[in-house]
């Protein structure tokens, strides 16, 4: 493995791991079970997936390149990050005032989140995020060597970055289960839902209402 190799897996590493909106949603449908955080997982993978075959074919450059059509990702995303969070914090209201009109019964068990519902959450959630395109096509090239054909080695690099994600993200899913009995005490629980509540709804209002993210 060259020496460019090593330097790009940590980079990615780095930003793969960076909490975010999804680390957010993989982490809220793992407390619901272990299917669904890892549903989650794979489809962020997925919405990675979908950005570095963008940034190989070189679509990203043209997103990139034409602030209308970014400002529409931004906006898609935004809106969906937004209703996450608001739903989210909806029914975590629900929820209490149920147990409150229920005293000394004690919250009930969670629904188990359906499969395709969380898959699609992870994915959306990804794929949606309008900074990638520009993270990608800012990151990738800087590490194809001169001389060296271009396509085959982004290629190679956007593998990794998606078996990054494939690595990172079931592991804080399982990690979230495997404390489960620990984070799902009522508390706990709350809190959890309640905090990841707020870090969507004010991460989709960022997108939403700030300025064009170039």
């Amino acid at each position: 493995m060259d020496g460019q190799l090593i330097a790009f897996t940590g980079v990615a590493a780095g930003m793969v791991a960076l909490p975010g909106a999804d680390f957010t949603v993989v982490v809220r449908n793992a407390l619901a079970s272990r299917t669904a955080g890892l549903a989650s997982a794979l489809g962020v993978a997925g919405g990675l997936l979908v950005h570095t075959a963008l940034a190989v074919a070189g679509l990203a450059a043209v997103l990139v390149t034409l602030p209308v059509l970014f400002r529409t990702v931004q906006l898609l995303g935004g809106a969906y990050v937004l209703y996450l969070g608001i739903s989210g914090l909806y029914a975590l209201r629900l929820r209490i005032s149920e147990e409150n009109r229920t005293p000394g019964l004690g919250p009930g068990p969670e629904a188990p989140q359906a499969f395709g519902r969380a898959l699609r959450q992870g994915f959306l959630t990804n794929a949606l995020n309008p900074k990638a395109p520009v993270l990608f096509l800012s990151l990738l090239p800087q590490f194809v060597p001169a001389g060296q054909p271009p396509l085959p080695r982004t290629l190679l690099l956007a593998a990794l970055v998606v078996a990054l994600a494939l690595i990172w993200f079931p592991a804080v899913a399982l990690l979230v289960d495997r404390l489960g009995r620990w984070l799902r005490r009522p508390r706990t629980a709350r809190a959890i839902e309640g905090g990841s509540g707020v870090a969507l709804t004010g991460l989709g209002l960022v997108l939403v209402t700030g300025p064009l993210l170039r």
